[in-house]
């Protein structure tokens, strides 16, 4: 990725402060670090947040081309993790808590403790603090983005998403544009009820999020052509209860993990943004909540059993259970991420504090090639450039 100049930065800056936002607004989100003098790395990397109340970190990896991963930093995020109430591996309980953005130049970080998200520059593995920016609610755990829109998801209280705008490398928060979902959860949520994730479709045309318990359903809000999002959201009922994750097919269907009964289920989202179910099948193991795909396969992390199970689709979208023991992990099985090449899942065991590498083979087939240690007990967040 290229440095960004100087002069570019300026500029940026003055079409921040052109739009309405005021200088103090930026001095209490602005980078401390200048990306021009700082040395290009090359490659690719993993990163896994901690959540750790007492001070927020993302770990950096490097990737190797064969899968394995080596530790290359610590960065802080300035600020704070936390955990939802009755959470063990899953501090956070939800899947997007950290997300690669904008061609993979940004990562962004949710920091639930202390209501707020951190950018930082992607260089390789090597990350730059860039800003520390308010969720616009309680409780952040998720993040989405499509083309210079980004949204927050807060699960804390009645429940909120708040879309931003990235100019150069910075959001700056469209007040018009929060959305309270009318909950009512505490702050730190039940981390059954608390809301597991937002993800833009990949036209860009719907915003949805999983709301778990707290109302079994999804809500799809619209995206206008000049990203207003729609005043009140289209509910639809899950299929099962506990809706957590959820990813999309080549076709853009909603292909979710159904915690209740352990199950995948794959919906079709309607213009008018409607979900019309597709099917579901359950895997038979305890606790499906996270999910990735790759390849034309979904990979489903079974949080009580400690396994990954791997499920395709029929010609008509229907979920198809491929195998329901793809790979062991280790105890606390939860976020996962595939890298951009679809060859290669990681998977992150917050019970234990590892991360598993698995190479991905024709028809779905997980080899383990690694286990890292050492990670941080209950952390939970990761995201693969």
């Amino acid at each position: 990725m290229k440095l960004r100049s100087s002069i570019r930065a300026a500029a940026a800056g003055s079409l921040i402060v052109g739009i309405g936002v005021s200088a103090s607004a930026l001095s209490a989100s602005a980078a401390t670090h200048n990306r021009d003098f700082q040395p290009q790395q090359v490659g690719h990397a993993l990163f896994v947040e901690t959540e750790s109340a007492s001070g927020n970190n993302v770990l950096s990896y490097s990737r190797s081309s064969d899968g394995t991963i080596s530790f290359a930093g610590s960065y802080a995020t300035g600020g704070f993790g936390a955990a939802a109430t009755g959470a063990t591996a899953d501090p956070i309980a939800s899947q997007g808590g950290l997300t690669l953005i904008n061609n993979n130049s940004e990562l962004v970080a949710t920091n639930a403790g202390s209501d707020t998200v951190t950018v930082f520059a992607v260089e390789g593995t090597h990350l730059i603090w860039l800003q520390q920016v308010a969720s616009q609610g309680q409780f952040p755990v998720s993040v989405a983005s499509h083309a210079n829109l980004v949204s927050v998801l807060n699960s804390g209280g009645t429940g909120s998403v708040a879309q931003f705008r990235l100019f150069g490398n910075y959001l700056v928060a469209q007040g018009a544009q929060v959305r309270n979902l009318g909950l009512s959860n505490t702050t730190p949520p039940d981390f059954h009820h608390g809301l597991g994730e937002v993800a833009y479709t990949p036209n860009g045309q719907h915003l949805i999020i999983a709301t778990k318990l707290s109302t079994n359903s999804f809500d799809v809000f619209s995206v206008g052509f000049n990203g207003t999002l729609g005043a009140t959201p289209v509910v639809t009922p899950s299929v099962n209860a506990l809706p957590f994750a959820f990813t999309f097919d080549s076709a853009g269907n909603v292909v979710s993990a159904e915690a209740s009964n352990s199950s995948v289920s794959t919906y079709r989202v309607n213009a008018n943004g409607a979900l019309t179910s597709l099917g579901t099948v359950s895997d038979g193991q305890s606790a499906l909540c996270w999910i990735s795909g790759a390849n034309g396969y979904f990979f489903g992390s079974n949080a009580g059993s400690g396994n990954v199970s791997s499920f395709n689709e029929s010609g008509g979208g229907a979920p198809q259970l491929v195998n329901a023991t793809a790979a062991v992990a280790h105890a606390g099985t939860i976020d996962s991420a595939v890298s951009p090449d679809g060859q290669t899942l990681y998977v992150e065991s917050g019970g234990q504090g590892t991360v598993d590498a698995y190479s991905i083979s024709a028809g779905s087939t997980l080899t383990q090639i690694e286990t890292i240690f050492n990670i941080p007990v209950a952390s939970e967040g990761i995201a693969a450039s």
